[in-house]
């Protein structure tokens, strides 16, 4: 399976800043390359795609100097930028993920990988609500599943000629209570709490 990284975003969130979103550092290294190798590590990834922008020229440039391969999308949009990748991707299905998951572990994506079953049309990995509070972060949207609170991790599967076409995809629901999805590094709040994971919660840079 194919792995799609979406780092062309804005980070509009973050505030204004000279360090783009996926290079802040988080535990020493920048936030792009632990999810990078937390990906490419993992099992039943066969290829890793990151898609970057105008936006993100420092990470395109980072990127580039590591050997990662990369395509160019608008990153004025969500859908926009994943379609423009899945059209250079060949896998049957996708996994893709958002670049500000600094705790993710390769044990993990491989994990919802084997969830994951080719009758799904797609899968999406939730985390319990509670277990995103635990960790200091309020959610700012949450979804409810048989009658429960869950929060988006961001990490999902998709059939890429599908989603090519237009059709609306089943969605699919892996429940976890696992803390390397609850963090996406959104805000500045965000960053300091991902950053205390690692014992570091003063590090501004």
């Amino acid at each position: 399976m194919e792995a799609l990284i979406m780092a062309g975003g804005k980070g509009s969130r973050m505030g204004p800043g000279e360090v783009e979103k996926p290079m802040l550092y988080v535990g020493g290294r920048h936030i792009i390359d632990r999810v990078v190798e937390a990906v490419s590590g993992a099992k039943g990834i066969s290829r890793v795609l990151v898609s970057v922008s105008d936006n993100t020229p420092q990470t395109e440039a980072f990127l580039k100097e590591r050997g990662v391969e990369i395509i160019r999308t608008s990153g004025n949009d969500f859908m926009e930028d994943m379609h423009t990748a899945f059209s250079v991707m060949d896998s049957d299905f996708v996994l893709t993920c958002p670049s500000d998951m600094p705790l993710l572990k390769s044990f993990t994506v491989d994990s919802f990988i084997g969830f994951f079953n080719p009758d799904m049309e797609s899968a999406i990995a939730v985390v319990e609500y509670d277990t995103v509070v635990n960790t200091g972060i309020t959610p700012s949207f949450s979804i409810d599943i048989d009658g429960s609170k869950w929060v988006l991790s961001g990490l999902c599967i998709s059939d890429r000629r599908k989603t090519l076409d237009g059709v609306y995809l089943k969605e699919c629901y892996m429940k976890t209570d696992w803390p390397d999805l609850a963090v996406n590094v959104n805000t500045p709040y965000e960053l300091r709490i991902s950053r205390a994971f690692f014992g570091e919660p003063c590090i501004t840079r």
